[in-house]
């Protein structure tokens, strides 16, 4: 007998997600685990270190929830469509606190991340060489080549007490499938401790293995399984909803407004029970608007034996 992995979202961010410890949250543009942010800063986590590759709006919101003190990222901003305000605050004027900010390359997060699941201590990178993020980040640093006189840069492994991502579907063992955009999911989810994926819904067995290779996260890596329909709005879920343009071009003026933004977290966040809440205080109206039509996949013929 398998094991059953599923749980709710509350109980698998009270058990897996503890002040003090360091978060990987995961997806690049697609499959953003935003409802997981959400549920971390209902349940009052502090000093959190947030390991994401590209710090966007859930990060924003996190700072406004008061979780987070360090953010180790690349790439930062509001997903091409304006500014972060209240992480600006934090960096530029340490308003209300400073932010601790450990800057990488895209490149760089990647290399730490398969350090980290390969169990590595460092991982050599070339795109360094040029660039001034050495001189700003002591944890880049270069090694001699053993085979050559060249040295190179390297970055450190990154190993989070819990990776949380989302996903399009699994199985209640935690077998995860994936398609459309894809992020570093699998390798953050191999570098960290433990695992939480969150799905936009769970599937029988039978349906992962009709279609293995969509499978990115094999369930011997998972720790928990959340079902938590359209649980990455304002981004989107391949096949299942539309990215939310018009929310992403409303953040920068949210959160660039104190008072928006808190009256924005009061009713939202703080004044929804959960993830289902918010979908709910949304409506079918607006979520209509972000519906999509099919593009079914050709069928794969795997083979069997006769």
């Amino acid at each position: 007998m398998r094991p059953d992995k599923t749980t709710s979202m509350r109980e698998a961010i009270a058990s897996f997600v503890r002040d003090g410890d360091t978060v990987a949250l995961e997806g690049f543009t697609h499959l953003i685990p935003t409802a997981a942010g959400h549920e971390i800063i209902r349940q009052g986590r502090r000093n959190l270190t947030i390991v994401r590759m590209t710090a966007d709006i859930v990060v924003d919101q996190l700072l406004a929830g008061g979780c987070v003190t360090k953010l180790v990222s690349s790439f930062v901003g509001n997903s091409s469509a304006g500014s972060l305000g209240e992480l600006r605050r934090r960096i530029e004027h340490a308003d209300p606190e400073p932010l601790e900010f450990e800057e990488y390359s895209h490149h760089g997060m990647i290399c730490r991340y398969l350090a980290g699941a390969q169990r590595l201590p460092f991982f050599p990178l070339r795109s360094y060489a040029g660039s001034d993020l050495p001189s700003v980040n002591p944890a880049i640093r270069t090694v001699s080549s053993p085979y050559s006189d060249e040295r190179i840069h390297v970055v450190p492994p990154v190993n989070p007490d819990v990776t949380i991502v989302h996903a399009q579907r699994a199985d209640r063992a935690g077998n995860t499938q994936i398609w459309g955009l894809t992020g570093v999911q699998a390798e953050a989810v191999f570098a960290a401790h433990k695992a939480v994926v969150v799905v936009e819904e769970i599937v029988d067995d039978d349906v992962v293995r009709s279609d293995p290779n969509r499978t990115v996260i094999p369930a011997h890596a998972v720790d928990a399984v959340v079902e938590c329909p359209r649980g990455a709005h304002p981004s989107f879920a391949q096949g299942y909803y539309d990215r939310d343009n018009a929310f992403y071009r409303a953040w920068s003026g949210i959160s660039r407004d104190r008072e928006r933004l808190r009256e924005w977290m009061a009713e939202w966040v703080h004044g929804t029970a959960d993830h289902a809440e918010y979908v709910a205080k949304l409506g079918e109206e607006f979520w209509a608007g972000l519906a999509v039509g099919e593009a079914m996949s050709l069928p794969v013929n795997y083979g069997r034996r006769l």
